[in-house]
């Protein structure tokens, strides 16, 4: 759903994860010295040692991270030899609601996007679908200017559309304020309401209104709704026992999932940007800690864009099988990792629903994602045998300056690791944010 990342970006954001982006962007100059500081070697593997101390190192900071107030966090990091490493910290407070278990079930938000873009180039694939096809072939009368926007220029957000999640009716769908159901083309018409930000094809935005036009799309092509394409095309296959997408008001019922939080008004109206609708908040019940469960606000508006529910394993087995070619015919792997730049001075680069993205300790492939309560970090390396998922249960809880430079240092620590790479020192205090 909505972007933020602790690697460089500038593109557009919703309201809520402006303020949280700046928090987490800011102490990445620190962490790159770091590792360059410990660039040698280059490879940890085979050291006697070296697993249980990087086990050890993880804990330590995933618990640094939850003492400096984030609700949970859960990693997992799997070097491609058999033996993942999981690790789980929790709040005490939040135990009454659900203990945090290492595959409990986990809403992905805009790793979404990465599932959905399989299913449409699996159906390029098959000569269902073109890249080149202008979308108003398919969605007549839906998007102004259809003729002009392709397939492609909605995967790797170059359509130039507004991102509906700036819409302030449908923010307040996204923050539980409005409970009513949204279905896709009344989210699609929310947005058109406000101009493109450029002629489509010229510029990167990253847009989540293109994603809910790919959902429809492929709905379109097949006859078939969304989620059961997902499962008949990628779940089922994977034997993915927890992967699912989360349609209309519906939630979860699982017991193994996730419980997801957000800061109460008081605590997030210092974090929101100055620019904010008054009165902006989460809804859901208050807990004790100063924030609010946000588990089973509806998302309705995220769909296509941002409503899968996965684990850390189920999305580890995806990317390795995606990345690998399991999943496409390398045609279409190769369309998938042709990118475009983002924004100016931010070294990332997007594909076809997946991000090539510069870390501390090297390149590694994959999405983020956040829907209300629920962040994600979903990365592997360029072959798939490599894979770390970082997960917290909350968005804004990481806005706070000691709690997201605590988050950030658990981020290039877990990919450092999935990479045999040396652990970038953290910083030698957290209480606030090293930049802006």
């Amino acid at each position: 759903m909505p972007r933020n990342t602790p690697y460089p970006r500038r593109a557009r954001q919703t309201y809520l994860t402006l303020a949280l982006a700046t928090a987490l962007t800011g102490s990445l100059t620190a962490y790159e010295t770091s590792a360059a500081a410990q660039d040698t070697p280059h490879t940890l593997t085979g050291r006697p040692g070296v697993a249980a101390a990087q086990e050890a190192r993880l804990t330590a900071l995933a618990q640094r991270t939850v003492d400096a107030g984030a609700p949970g966090v859960i990693v997992r990091v799997d070097k491609g030899d058999g033996r993942p490493t999981e690790v789980v910290r929790q709040a005490s407070w939040s135990k009454a609601d659900h203990v945090l278990a290492a595959n409990d079930e986990f809403r992905m938000g805009s790793n979404t996007k990465t599932m959905v873009a399989t299913v449409v180039l699996q159906l390029v694939a098959e000569r269902r679908l073109k890249l080149s096809d202008p979308i108003g072939e398919w969605l007549p009368g839906l998007i102004p200017n259809g003729a002009a926007i392709t397939v492609r220029m909605l995967l790797n957000h170059t359509s130039g559309l507004f991102d509906y999640t700036e819409d302030p009716d449908v923010l307040k769908a996204f923050t539980g304020q409005d409970t009513r159901v949204w279905t896709p083309e009344e989210v699609l018409a929310a947005a058109v309401q406000h101009d493109p930000l450029f002629a489509p094809g010229t510029k990167y935005s990253y847009s989540n209104t293109g994603y809910l036009a790919l959902g429809l799309i492929a709905e379109k092509v097949t006859g078939h709704i969304l989620g059961d394409l997902v499962q008949q095309r990628i779940a089922a296959p994977l034997h993915l026992k927890n992967t699912y997408l989360v349609t209309g008001a519906d939630t979860a019922k699982s017991p193994a999932f996730a419980h997801g939080y957000e800061p109460d008004a008081a605590r997030l109206a210092p974090l929101l940007p100055p620019y904010a609708p008054a009165g902006t908040a989460f809804a859901g019940p208050a807990r004790s800690a100063g924030y609010v469960d946000t588990t089973w606000i509806n998302n309705s508006t995220e769909w296509a864009a941002g409503a899968m529910v996965s684990s850390a394993r189920d999305w580890a087995r995806f990317v390795t099988a995606l990345m690998s070619g399991k999943l496409l015919p390398p045609a279409q792997l190769k369309e998938m990792r042709t990118t475009v730049a983002e924004e100016s001075g931010n070294p990332n680069r997007y594909g076809l629903g997946l991000e090539r993205v510069v870390t501390p300790c090297g390149t590694v492939w994959g999405h983020d994602g956040q829907a209300p309560g629920f962040s994600s970090w979903d990365y592997t390396d360029a072959t798939g045998q490599r894979t770390v998922a970082v997960l917290a249960t909350t968005i804004f809880g990481l806005a706070v300056p000691k709690t997201g430079s605590a988050g950030k240092a658990l981020l290039n620590a877990a990919v450092c690791t999935m990479l045999d790479k040396p652990i970038p020192a953290a910083p030698a205090s957290t209480s606030a944010p090293t930049g802006s």
